[in-house]
C-alpha cells in the first residue's frame, strides 16, 4: 500500500468517526434511551384550596346560604368535574384522570395511579379530539385545540396540573400524556362530564 494511499485514507476514517459521534451524540438527545430503564414516581395529595386572600372573610356557618344566595363552597370540599381511564397508545399506559374543582372555584387535572414509560419532552395535554384506539389515536391530538398544562412531572404516580381559570372545559374533551420531541400520544383517556 502505497504512502498516498494512507494519507488519503486517514482524513477520510477520521471524517467518518467524527460524524458518527455526532450522530450517536444527536440521537441520545433525541430519544434519551436511558429513560426506558428509569422510573420517575410523584404521589402529590390532591390540593386543598383557601378562600382568594384578596376576598373579605364573611362569617358563615357551615350551611348558611351566602348573601349572593349560593351555598357556602369553603365548606363543600372539592368536585370532579369530569373523569376517564388512560388507554395504550405509543407505550403501554394505565390510570385515571379527573377534572376537580376545588373550594375557591380552581380547578385541578389530576392524574391517579398513572403508569406509562418515561421518555424524553412529555407533556400533559387536554384537547379536543377523538380518543381513538390503536395506531389510529397516536398522532391526533395536536390536529385541533388543545391546552398543554406543562411537563409530565413524573411517569408513575398522582399529580396535579393546574387548569387556567380562563380555560372552556366545554370544547376539550380528552386528556393525553403527549410526547412533544415525536408528536405522538403515551396514552390517553376520554373525559367523561360528572
Amino acid at each position: 500500500m502505497s504512502r498516498m494511499s494512507v494519507l488519503v485514507r486517514r482524513p477520510l476514517v477520521i471524517g467518518v468517526l467524527v460524524v458518527g459521534l455526532a450522530a450517536f451524540a444527536v440521537g441520545l438527545y433525541l430519544f434519551q434511551p436511558w429513560k426506558l430503564w428509569t422510573d420517575e414516581t410523584v404521589n402529590e395529595a390532591l390540593p386543598t384550596a383557601a378562600p382568594p386572600s384578596n376576598a373579605p372573610a364573611e362569617p358563615t356557618e357551615p350551611d348558611e346560604p351566602r348573601a349572593s344566595g349560593k351555598p357556602n363552597q369553603e365548606s363543600a370540599g372539592p368536585r370532579t368535574l369530569a373523569s376517564g381511564e388512560f388507554i395504550t397508545h405509543e407505550h403501554a399506559t394505565t390510570g385515571s384522570v379527573k377534572i376537580v374543582q376545588l373550594p375557591n372555584e380552581s380547578r385541578v387535572l389530576r392524574l391517579e395511579n398513572l403508569d406509562t414509560s418515561n421518555g424524553p419532552d412529555l407533556k400533559v395535554w387536554i384537547t379536543d379530539a377523538t380518543v381513538k384506539p390503536g395506531k389510529d389515536g397516536w398522532d391526533v391530538f395536536d390536529d385541533g385545540a388543545y391546552l398543554s398544562l406543562g411537563k409530565l412531572k413524573g411517569n408513575k404516580g398522582s399529580q396535579n396540573y393546574a387548569l387556567p381559570a380562563e380555560a372552556d372545559l366545554g370544547k376539550y374533551t380528552s386528556v393525553a400524556i403527549w410526547c412533544d420531541r415525536f408528536n405522538v400520544s403515551f396514552g390517553a383517556a376520554e373525559l367523561t362530564r360528572t
